[in-house]
């Protein structure tokens, strides 16, 4: 079920604000009385929910796309390049050791 609103927030800080300005709403309407417009609030709030509850749907999925392909790209790079890829991480490794054990050394003294 997608919503085509042309107001529709395209980035998460957008999403974000929405959701905040949701929330408001729904806080000032549990604050009021009751009154006839309660199931028309209440559907309202429902509706900009579920379409909220879309766009975080899309944005995770959009996500997981871009983690999933960054990993078969690394997979791929570390395949056909093995040895390179080792030496890398034991440099690393080595200057991670080093690092700590000047800081480990210079608390001792």
């Amino acid at each position: 079920m997608k919503n085509n609103q042309p107001t529709a927030a395209q980035t998460p800080k957008e999403l974000l604000h929405d959701l905040h300005a949701l929330v408001a709403e729904a806080e000032k309407m549990m604050g009021e009385s009751v009154s006839e417009h309660t199931s028309d609030a209440v559907s309202a709030l429902r509706s900009r929910f579920d379409t909220a509850q879309e766009r975080f749907g899309d944005l995770y999925e959009g996500a997981k796309k871009r983690v999933v392909a960054g990993a078969k790209c690394t997979d791929a790079a570390i395949r056909a390049n093995p040895y390179q890829s080792l030496a890398i991480t034991a440099g690393v490794a080595v200057g991670v050791g080093l690092l700590i054990g000047l800081l480990v050394g210079r608390n001792t003294k």
